[in-house]
């Protein structure tokens, strides 16, 4: 009997000490909740409080008969006041036949909300008592929608066409938030690649516990690039585009889900006056002194038939191969044309491409192309000294 009680001493410190444990590791739980009463924990509160922007208000209605009458051809409605408009959120518009006494009616009503700043829930009950007296009374309910996110962009355009967005989402609740889905929704001229996980398992880079505590800030990365059909014409991607929109989903402390998403977010495209030259093909690293090829990209950004002339002008460091002068003949608004060149560096390191140029002999204008890319440059021999 001695034994058996040690027994079951031991296994209830264990349990004991195991729901301690994970208290204190929750990070939704307040600091020195495992000391509270578990009935003191799952206190609801009594009010409506604060609502976030993007979560769902709902609400149990109950209209009781307090009296000893039968009342009849009762009407309950609810509506949501907010500072544009007057929602209806009642279930049914039909009024109840009778109400006996001690009886009540019930609805639950829900409503996503979609606005910031001060909400009304007005509850307006019409009846009529046994003696034909027709009577109405109304209730108020004032709560806050506050802002629970703040998001900031930042884009990045990278020498392709591609495009770099990184989102900033900061957590301006004063509780923890738990991030269950943050994409980008592209436009219709983009592919998006999601760069927010690592391995080859596709492991999220913000681990396995993907909590955002108040005031922390926690930022995306989204690559954008143009699909073909846009990416071959020159002149569409011009000016201001759209790129999509960002869709946010958190919960939080007891499950309750919330959804947000963004207006769509432009940017302003890099302008590249007339001719556009751009690199398709270069290596990343080559040796000191030995030729290696790239392959360019001129694209006609203008709106008139140019004829062009290819110049390559020798730098300190990267020197050309091959003819100066070449007649590349003419080109359409929005065609391109790829052309291969041969070069060679002759001091080692990260080297600029640069001295090309470009002359329109219709206007007999020069276009002058310098820093157009990098490589980087390294000796593939090695000293033998004794």
């Amino acid at each position: 009997m001695d034994v058996s009680q040690a027994k079951q001493e031991h296994l209830l410190a264990l349990k004991g000490d195991l729901f301690g444990q994970l208290m204190r590791e929750d990070p939704s739980t307040i600091k020195g909740a495992e000391m509270l009463m578990l009935g003191e924990m799952l206190t609801l509160p009594q009010n409506f409080g604060n609502i976030f922007l993007g979560e769902t208000f709902s609400s149990y209605i109950s209209v009781h008969n307090d009296s000893n009458q039968v009342v009849k051809d009762i009407l309950v409605k609810a509506d949501l006041q907010t500072s544009s408009q007057r929602l209806n959120l009642s279930a049914s518009n039909s009024a109840v036949v009778e109400l006996k006494p001690e009886c009540c009616i019930d609805d639950v009503i829900h409503h996503e909300v979609k606005e910031i700043g001060t909400h009304i829930l007005v509850c307006a009950v019409s009846y009529t008592t046994q003696y034909g007296e027709k009577l109405y009374f109304r209730k108020f309910f004032k709560f806050q929608v506050l802002k629970p996110l703040d998001v900031k962009t930042k884009f990045y355009n990278a020498e392709t066409d591609e495009v770099f967005l990184e989102a900033q989402i900061q957590n301006i609740t004063t509780s923890p938030m738990f991030m269950e889905k943050v994409s980008l929704e592209p436009s219709m001229m983009y592919n998006v690649t999601e760069l927010n996980t690592c391995g080859d398992q596709r492991e999220s880079t913000f681990g396995k516990m993907s909590y955002l505590q108040p005031m922390d800030t926690r930022q995306y990365l989204y690559c954008l690039k143009p699909k073909p059909e846009y990416a071959e014409k020159a002149g569409v991607i011009k000016g201001v585009t759209v790129i999509g929109k960002l869709d946010i989903v958190w919960k939080t402390n007891l499950g309750e889900r919330g959804r947000l998403q963004t207006s769509q977010l432009q940017r302003m495209a890099p302008g590249y006056g007339d001719i556009r030259l751009s690199l398709d093909v270069i290596p990343d690293t080559v040796n000191l002194e030995e030729p290696f090829d790239i392959i360019c990209k001129i694209t006609n950004c203008s709106e008139r038939t140019m004829d062009l002339v290819l110049e390559m002008c020798n730098t300190r460091s990267i020197h050309w191969c091959g003819v100066s002068g070449r007649q590349l003949g003419k080109l359409s608004p929005a065609a391109f044309l790829s052309v291969p060149l041969t070069l060679f560096s002759s001091v080692q390191g990260l080297q600029s491409i640069s001295g090309l140029r470009l002359k329109d002999t219709f206007l007999k204008r020069t276009y002058e192309y310098d820093d157009i890319a990098q490589v980087c440059v390294i000796c593939p021999y090695t000293s033998n000294e004794s």
